[in-house]
């Protein structure tokens, strides 16, 4: 049985494989498609949508337990493609 985990963005269940942890690095929050970086990481369903929702809602920060604001660039540069 895979494990199951929460997208931060539209907060429905999933199971690990469909979803795209991301951790923080180096102050920025990035992309972990192999999900093996060091660190606390949050899950996020691999589209605009749910990115889109996360920041609405702030839950980066929240999850990844940072204060003030959380650049997310990176991660929104990956679903663009």
């Amino acid at each position: 049985m895979e494990p199951v985990r929460t997208c931060i963005g539209c907060r429905s269940r999933a199971p690990r494989s469909s979803l795209l942890r991301v951790v923080l690095r180096n102050s920025q929050v990035v992309a972990d498609a192999s999900a093996v970086l060091p660190g606390r990481g949050a899950w996020l369903h691999p589209t605009l949508e749910c990115y889109r929702l996360a920041v609405r809602r702030r839950a980066f920060g929240r999850a990844l337990r940072i204060r003030g604001e959380v650049d997310t660039s990176n991660v929104e540069d990956r679903l663009n493609g």
